[in-house]
């Protein structure tokens, strides 16, 4: 279980100004990506442009595909050699990648996709939501396979999630999925890059390198029997409980006394920050429980917060109710839940939040 602290940036230190699409392919190319693959998608079209310029200067390979799944399965084939991939998409994209995503996790192949959310359903709008939330967490794929999920809340998190998620992908030997949305894609901030260190990266003896470079090797995507298959998902399933107890990532502001918890995740909760700021001068003892890994999400953390402080919850997300319920399979009964949100992409105001926590607190 990690609690995430706020990042404040040393003034003396030179930041860059980048777009929060941009900031992705910037902490990409600093993790020692060799590869994008993917097909331009708004709200996401910065990063795509920006690994296209940036990528080869750094001795990569960009390539536009044909379409998200010639995206997702060039992914496949470049990880399979041992390479660090990156592909990226919006939510109708990101769904055309599922039975790609499905055969990584299979495979045990590593890779990182990057989803900047817009507003749904069907092709919707480009309008910002966070309307992907269950289509990462709970799998837009077939089977029983987990990616690990990120929920960045601004451009500094979003290049340092990256690289941690291109750690944790060869650490895991499975796919990770930033969650983005078109508002953090969009808005410009500084971004501190952390200095320049040797990375201690995992040998991978496992991947294809062709024929006369050492012993054969051979990736599978599906084992030959159902004896193999139901084996091969209990290993699976001992990964993904490791992930769940190691990776849990969490954000707290304001939580050590708050009566009523705010919950809420990238730019949900930071727009909910202004609220809980104005709410706070005048007495309103509440909070914000800011989930950063959204799969595994941070059950522990939130019920210790129950079990401490909190009396009730309020849930804000821009959709119409997906985190909500890892909210209350963590909380568990253990006290009042709300939920304040709209899908469609109709951005939240302060103000609105604000007149919520009036009404939930008394």
């Amino acid at each position: 279980m990690h609690s995430i602290k706020s990042n404040v940036l040393d003034p003396l230190q030179e930041k860059t100004l980048l777009r929060g699409n941009e900031a992705i392919g910037q902490g990409a190319i600093r993790a020692g990506c060799s590869f994008f693959f993917g097909y331009p998608i708004t709200p996401q079209n910065e990063l795509f442009s920006y690994m296209a310029k940036h990528l080869p200067r750094s001795g990569g390979e960009f390539l536009q595909s044909e379409s998200e799944l010639a995206g997702i399965n060039m992914v496949l084939g470049a990880s399979a050699g041992g390479a660090r991939c990156l592909t990226s998409s919006s939510g109708p994209g990101f769904t055309l990648m599922g039975e790609g995503l499905t055969s990584l996790a299979a495979a045990r192949l590593p890779a990182v996709i990057a989803c900047v959310s817009r507003a749904g359903p069907g092709l919707g709008r480009i309008s910002s939501s966070q309307s992907d939330y269950r289509l990462a967490t709970q799998g837009g794929g077939h089977g029983d396979y987990q990616c690990l999920v990120f929920g960045p809340a601004s451009a500094q998190e979003l290049y340092e999630l990256t690289v941690l998620s291109f750690e944790l992908a060869d650490t895991y030997r499975n796919p990770v999925i930033l969650l983005s949305d078109a508002i953090l894609g969009q808005m410009m901030e500084p971004v501190l890059f952390a200095p320049e260190a040797d990375q201690q990266r995992p040998e991978k003896d496992w991947a294809v390198h062709g024929k006369g470079l050492g012993d054969r090797k051979v990736i599978k995507a599906a084992p030959h029997t159902d004896e193999e298959l139901i084996q091969w998902n209990v290993e699976l399933e001992k990964k993904y409980d490791l992930i769940r107890e190691r990776e849990q990532r969490h954000e707290l502001f304001f939580a050590e006394d708050a009566e009523l918890l705010i919950v809420a995740f990238g730019s949900s909760a930071r727009i909910s920050m202004d609220a809980i700021v104005q709410a706070r001068n005048e007495g309103v003892r509440v909070g914000l429980f800011r989930p950063v890994s959204l799969w595994p999400f941070p059950e522990d953390a939130l019920r210790e917060q129950i079990d401490s402080a909190a009396q009730r919850i309020l849930v804000i997300e821009a959709n119409n109710g997906q985190m909500v319920h890892d909210v209350q399979k963590a909380v568990c009964g253990r006290c009042p839940i709300e939920h304040f949100g709209r899908g469609g992409g109709a951005i939240f105001k302060p103000d609105e939040i604000y007149k919520k926590i009036q009404q939930t607190a008394h």
